[in-house]
């Protein structure tokens, strides 16, 4: 049994790790991060070059017809370079559309999904707080759509949203759409901002097999939180190593110090075992659908907190420094606080793990 990633998935990695590298350095990303407009079109058309926005679009719709572990694998390396843009919540939205649309609309909206030349993104959580709480859905009476959506991501840019509804299915919506009101919200991580959707009457397409697609875009959301988390946790340990090299206490780099080496050696311990959890998660999403909820929950729960404590520790060894604007790690710490939250908390998925196990 093979228990690594494929040269396929290790190219894959590669390939958007060499992107981010050239094409957003640490420079570019605070310029971004201190402009606050988080998507950027440079970037986008990067990604579209190089057939990451058709992830999980089918070939015959023009993608690569992968699945939610080579998005989780993609997500580790967007977490680790902290890369702005709407490319994790596009990809659930064309899973979503391949999952759950009927020939005529995956045809229909998928090939300029999988360009880039349209941007697409997720309402998966209506007013009640909870991703499982269908009651505050928005609500589809025929091709009426009426409520509202919360903590969107990328709200003022995507150009189609798929939306969860009350009564378990999804539904397509066009930004265009007649009734529909964009709302910005005030959100932590400024590399990926969130609006409001309010929906008066908006047109909207309600997707073939909405119902059964919503359980594998949620699990799959969940596993490619968690490997975006467990690269932000990553990256957090690899700038605090290079930190404590070059900080000087008492004519010694603090590097030095014995304490110091046992903390950062528990911190990538910490999140270094993690990897199979979020890795076996969204392989149960792409194949062993019975456990694939379970897993996605647990993986969720699990790295979120990982790479909180994480973020925390970070901070505590860059000393005063790591508590101000200027010192970057603050956007890695911020980038593990939202996918610690967005999408439910890790209490929440470990009582849903712990009810899917018969608890």
């Amino acid at each position: 049994m093979h228990f690594g990633l494929s040269e396929e998935q290790a190219l894959l990695q590669e390939t958007l790790r060499g992107f981010i590298e050239a094409e957003c350095p640490p420079t570019r990303l605070r310029e971004i991060f201190d402009e606050g407009a988080a998507h950027d079109s440079a970037l986008w058309k990067g990604l579209a070059e190089i057939g990451l926005p058709g992830l999980c679009v089918p070939e015959s719709e023009g993608g690569a017809g992968l699945g939610a572990l080579e998005l989780a694998l993609c997500c580790e390396e967007l977490g680790a370079g902290a890369l702005p843009g709407p490319l994790l919540f596009h990809g659930l939205a064309t899973l979503a559309l391949r999952e759950g649309g009927a020939a005529a609309q995956r045809e229909r909206w998928l090939p300029a999904l999988a360009s880039g030349e349209r941007v697409a993104s997720i309402a998966l959580e209506g007013v009640g707080g909870s991703i499982d709480d269908a009651a505050g859905r928005p609500a589809l009476d025929a091709a009426a759509l009426t409520g509202v959506a919360r903590h969107v991501p990328f709200a003022e840019v995507a150009d189609l949203f798929v939306v969860a509804l009350m009564d378990g299915g999804l539904a397509v919506v066009e930004r265009d759409a007649q009734g529909l009101v964009v709302e910005a919200e005030s959100g932590i991580d400024r590399t990926r901002p969130l609006g409001t959707l309010h929906f008066d009457a908006t047109p909207a397409e309600r997707l073939e097999t909405g119902a059964e697609a919503f359980d594998v875009v949620r699990d799959a959301a969940l596993c490619a939180l968690a490997a975006d988390a467990f690269g932000a946790a990553w990256a957090l340990v690899r700038m605090t190593v290079e930190y404590a090299k070059t900080r000087q206490q008492f004519g010694r780099p603090i590097a030095e110090f014995q304490s110091v080496k046992h903390q950062l050696a528990d911190m990538a311990t910490a999140i270094e075992l993690s990897r199979g959890l979020y890795w076996y998660a969204a392989y149960a999403c792409d194949h062993i659908k019975a456990e694939a909820s379970q897993q996605a929950a647990l993986a969720k729960a699990h790295i979120g907190d990982q790479a909180v404590e994480i973020a925390r520790q970070a901070v505590e060894l860059h000393g005063g420094l790591g508590f101000t604007w200027e010192c970057d790690v603050q956007i890695w710490f911020k980038r593990a606080l939202f996918d610690r939250a967005f999408l439910g908390t890790p209490d929440e998925h470990r009582d849903r793990a712990a009810a899917l196990g018969g608890y």
